[in-house]
């Protein structure tokens, strides 16, 4: 049985500054480059009966990047939809909004957990048929993904905000006695020989 690795892309300018992002179509960064190139040797070796990516650019230029050749770009792979939030930081929304938060409140004018819950869900039964010839690459955003992980274990979305996820890092889901796992959740590439790691900064 095949495993999903679920890559999400390098760090752009809003997400460095923490701002939500999900139809803006944002370029890497310099640095989210550079983090991109880095996942290729996480990658090596590895092979995939079907890689898919968000239609973001962030998204596929970081497939590109790590060596991946996407299939297909999947519209159910792309972020939160953040409707009137987009471009906002949680510490500037809750001056409107004190006690909002996003796995449980959704977003005015975009979608709610369980519509974001729906669009993985369909993500997760399109290629659970194609495990069964080999692993399955996801390339996609941060809240997305941390759903998908999420249903991927039978929780509902809204588990989502249990797992942290930062800018181009490697998450593996498996099975175990028949039960869909997480084997290895948050992963970045290792940092070059006489590097320091970056992972306290990954956003």
């Amino acid at each position: 049985m095949g495993e999903i690795l679920l890559i999400r892309h390098g760090e752009t300018t809003w997400s460095a500054s923490h701002r939500h992002t999900s139809y803006t179509d944002l370029e890497l960064t310099p640095d989210g480059e550079r983090q991109a190139r880095a996942l290729a040797s996480m990658l090596a070796g590895r092979r995939f009966v079907r890689v898919l990516s968000s239609p973001r650019q962030r998204a596929l230029c970081t497939a590109h990047l790590a060596g991946l050749t996407v299939d297909a770009a999947d519209p159910d792979l792309a972020e939160w939809n953040y409707g009137e939030y987009e471009g906002r930081t949680t510490a500037d929304i809750r001056e409107d909004r004190p006690h909002w938060n996003i796995w449980t409140d959704g977003c005015p004018g975009g979608e709610s957990p369980a519509q974001v819950g729906e669009r993985l869900d369909r993500v997760l039964g399109r290629i659970a048929p194609l495990l069964d010839r080999g692993s399955v690459a996801l390339v996609g955003h941060a809240h997305s993904l941390r759903v998908l992980g999420a249903r991927w274990i039978g929780l509902p979305p809204t588990a989502g905000g249990l797992l942290r996820l930062d800018t181009a890092t490697v998450s593996v889901l498996g099975h175990e006695h028949g039960r869909g796992v997480i084997l290895r959740w948050n992963q970045p590439a290792p940092p070059p020989p006489g590097a320091a790691s970056d992972q306290a900064g990954r956003h």
